[in-house]
């Protein structure tokens, strides 16, 4: 009986602790939503909240992008052979020559890290230009819209950026050697047929690719992570898209 009474206590003791911790927990979430509604922003506000949380994100994104290993290291944007020449690179690591296959691999990732600092004045200067109407699409529009807002305004302009140093440091690197000696071998194996491909072109776009990816993750991010709002204004900005979003919010 003595032992039944004291599991009894214990079991009581131990639902008393987690209703507290539950009542507690609840109290705290909703203290932090009353807090997080700071109310519905001006235009100004909206406007500065936005570029600034956009000229973060890019400059971010671009900056990790720039370190070594920031593309070779990241599976989600690691440059690969050309789809066009997957066929190259099966054949000739099936002859042994796999480690010149990884020089070429290597070598192309070297080169979009370097072109990758680059972009951030570019993306600051389409921050700049944007208009009122064009924040106010992007905070309350798709989780993506200012990935795609970038797209559409700078892929010509970072094109045009990237190439040149893109070219540049595939022969620094040497990935221009690595890639005629992969195409060389290929193309005096028996009955294949010789194939071409623009290297520095193909860099370029998964360059530019794999940088608006990472921008769409960090974009999401401020969408859907209150922590990542920094700054009272952020949360301010982003808390009133989220009420807008859900029906909740007033209007501008």
């Amino acid at each position: 009986m003595k032992l039944e009474n004291t599991t009894f206590k214990k079991l009581s003791f131990t639902f008393t602790l987690a209703s507290a911790l539950f009542l507690g927990s609840c109290d705290t979430l909703t203290q932090l939503s009353k807090a997080l509604d700071l109310g519905t922003p001006t235009e100004s506000e909206i406007n500065s909240g936005l570029k600034e949380a956009l000229e973060y994100g890019t400059s971010y994104a671009s900056e990790r992008l720039s370190k070594e290993d920031g593309y070779l290291g990241n599976l989600a944007i690691k440059i690969a052979f050309p789809e066009e020449a997957k066929k190259v690179e099966n054949t000739l690591r099936t002859l042994g020559l796999g480690s010149l296959c990884d020089q070429v691999i290597t070598s192309v990732n070297r080169a979009a890290e370097d072109a990758a600092i680059e972009a951030k004045p570019i993306f600051v200067a389409a921050i700049k230009d944007m208009s009122i109407a064009d924040v106010k699409n992007i905070l309350l529009g798709a989780d993506n819209a200012a990935t795609q807002y970038f797209e559409n305004k700078t892929t010509n302009s970072l094109e045009g950026k990237f190439k040149p140093i893109i070219e540049s440091s595939l022969t620094k690197v040497g990935a221009t050697k690595y890639w005629s000696d992969v195409i060389t071998r290929y193309n005096k194996i028996p009955l294949m047929t010789p194939i071409e491909a623009d290297l520095s072109k193909y860099v370029t776009q998964k360059a530019i690719d794999g940088l608006f990816y990472e921008i769409a993750k960090e974009e999401l991010k401020i969408r859907e992570n209150v922590a990542a709002r920094s700054t009272v204004l952020l949360q301010k900005v982003f808390g009133y898209a989220e009420r807008a979003k859900s029906g909740t919010g007033t209007g501008i």
